[in-house]
């Protein structure tokens, strides 16, 4: 007699957070995000990633620089390094990018680059059957578009007040959080 076990392999997903894109729609006020809260991103990711096998969790991020060595600079650099210091404690990958200051404008520099290269080279080594994207930035459709065409699966992370329609277009499956749904993921700050 011949026995054949066929395994059921649980399907792989990675999380790619653009945590400055996350960040700013947090803040916005159809949001609410209380500031005397920190947003429980291991949580989040769990419930997003389900009874599936979560491989992978990267945060994207630009670095903040004490440009200027005044205290605010100072408490802005220490602050991050504490929040992506605790995000790696909880085994999150934290791929940082640039900040340039330029004419008092903060813009984020490389993040994108990197989270694109990471969602290309994941399909070509097989890392993910799916790739849940936290990000509405249209600049990434180009490795969303090359990640589909190696049969992988995307799952499009938004917010319901401003849905990337871009985004959703190549999604397999679309989640937009509203209110109620980050109110999950809020914790009071320990002081």
């Amino acid at each position: 007699m011949i026995v054949s076990a066929i395994s059921q392999s649980k399907e792989k997903v990675a999380v790619y957070i653009d945590g400055n894109n996350f960040y700013g729609y947090l803040k916005d006020k159809a949001i609410n995000f209380s500031k005397d809260t920190r947003f429980n991103y291991s949580k989040f990711v769990q419930w997003l990633v389900g009874d599936r096998d979560c491989v992978s969790k990267r945060y994207y991020v630009g670095i903040a620089r004490n440009f200027d060595n005044s205290e605010k600079s100072k408490q802005i650099v220490r602050g991050q390094q504490k929040f992506l210091q605790s995000l790696m404690n909880e085994g999150f990958t934290v791929k940082p990018g640039r900040v340039m200051y330029d004419g008092g404008k903060i813009r984020e520099k490389g993040t994108d680059v990197k989270m694109a290269v990471d969602l290309i080279i994941g399909a070509i080594e097989d890392k993910y059957d799916t790739a849940m994207l936290v990000s509405s930035d249209t600049d990434l459709i180009p490795a969303v578009q090359y990640m589909k065409y190696r049969k992988k699966k995307l799952e499009y992370v938004g917010f319901s007040h401003s849905p990337s329609l871009g985004m959703q277009k190549y999604a397999d499956f679309t989640i937009l959080l509203l209110p109620k749904d980050i109110e999950k993921f809020q914790e009071k700050k320990l002081l």
